[in-house]
């Protein structure tokens, strides 16, 4: 069956429909990883968007159970240039096509992905349907920058994960829509981890009195959550704080910063950032459309540490006196490289070496968390490429 991708700006793209029929909206956005679909599909981050995949062949290794970012598929969406039909690997339950088609998520094969991608970079981030009729309407568009993605994909519930013993750090991990892989690292570097609902955020943070707080990724406007901005503040203030994704998006809106949407975005699993500590270039995984102003830093106690090499926008930040620090990129990886995930390694210490009565701030940890960031060790050249 044909099917398309039309776009909000006019073209339409043709391929081969699979899935469930129908007419499915959502922001067209493109990933550059060469593996990493079952995680992408996955990620809470990527709700209410369709996804083009840049690497012309998807799927040649299956979808397997351990590798859900989420209980479910989130995407809206699915483009691809061809398709692996077997998914051959040991660990594969079920090809992704398959897999799609089961959780009622279209999926549109043979399209010129390399083309909607040209537009994409043309004019940014397009809203576009996913449909089988080809004199289709064009829908209203608007509802997709309304909806709050962020209260879909968040937990309703607190969880309890790892061990109760006390002598670990438990850290708080306050729910935008988070990762597995995130909560996975935590567990591997012997934490307890209680996921808290973003709504109930305070007044379970109050009574649980963790050792640190974590603020996940998920998907969508950092500035819906303006409400719930005094009180990230306030935790921030309270706790070693660690922010990732969205949550460095609010650390940032709650100490008085602002962020604005890029072009295009980053997406993929190959986003070169540098330490500007150290000057060194580590390669991250990435996913977000909105990032922190440079310049509005300025009315806050941050320092950005971390700088997007491909076109110079901020990927990181740390506290002048506080323990608090936030990256844009997911120092996890999955998809992609950990080549930061020292982070995390970092973060835990430094709260392990608090939880024993040691000098707050651990050695060894740069830029990240430090009890007391040096400005002058934070600045960094353009070594970027002019977007």
């Amino acid at each position: 069956m044909k099917g398309y991708l039309k776009l909000a700006t006019g073209e339409t793209y043709e391929g081969t429909w699979q899935g469930s029929q129908g007419d499915f909206c959502g922001e067209v956005v493109f990933f550059t990883g060469m593996t990493g679909y079952q995680e992408v599909i996955s990620d809470p981050s990527f709700r209410g968007q369709i996804v083009v995949f840049t690497y012309p062949l998807i799927g040649n290794y299956g979808i397997n159970e351990s590798d859900f970012e989420s209980f479910r598929p989130q995407v809206a969406g699915v483009v691809l240039s061809e398709t692996d039909s077997l998914g051959d690997h040991w660990q594969s339950q079920n090809t992704f096509v398959d897999e799609l088609k089961t959780r009622g998520i279209p999926i549109l094969t043979g399209v010129d992905t390399r083309s909607v991608v040209q537009r994409i970079r043309a004019v940014g981030d397009i809203p576009g349907v996913l449909t089988t009729i080809q004199d289709q309407a064009t829908p209203d568009f608007h509802s997709i920058y309304k909806r709050n993605w962020i209260k879909e994909v968040a937990s309703s519930q607190i969880q309890n994960i790892g061990s109760g013993n006390p002598h670990i750090p438990h850290i708080g991990l306050i729910d935008f829509g988070y990762k597995k892989s995130i909560v996975n690292v935590l567990i591997d570097l012997g934490c307890k981890v209680t996921i808290i609902p973003f709504e109930k955020a305070e007044a379970t943070i109050e009574s649980l009195k963790p050792d640190g707080l974590l603020l996940s990724n998920g998907p969508g406007d950092p500035k819906q959550l303006s409400p719930y901005l005094e009180g990230i503040e306030r935790l921030a203030l309270a706790y070693p704080t660690l922010g990732i994704c969205l949550g460095h998006q609010l650390l940032a809106l709650a100490f008085g910063g602002d962020t604005e949407k890029l072009k295009f975005g980053h997406r993929g699993a190959n986003q070169p950032v540098q330490d500007l500590q150290t000057g060194k270039v580590g390669m991250t995984a990435q996913n977000h459309s909105y990032v922190v102003t440079e310049e509005s830093l300025g009315n806050t106690d941050f320092l950005m540490n971390f700088r997007n090499v491909n076109d110079g926008s901020v990927e990181g930040m740390v506290h002048k006196t506080k323990e608090i620090a936030s990256v844009q990129f997911h120092p996890e990886g999955h998809p992609g490289p950990a080549d930061f995930q020292s982070i995390f390694t970092d973060f835990v210490t430094m709260i392990q070496h608090r939880k024993e009565g040691h000098t707050a701030g651990v050695g060894g940890t740069r830029s990240y968390l430090n009890e007391e960031a040096d400005p002058t060790q934070c600045k960094g050249g353009k070594v970027y490429a002019e977007a």
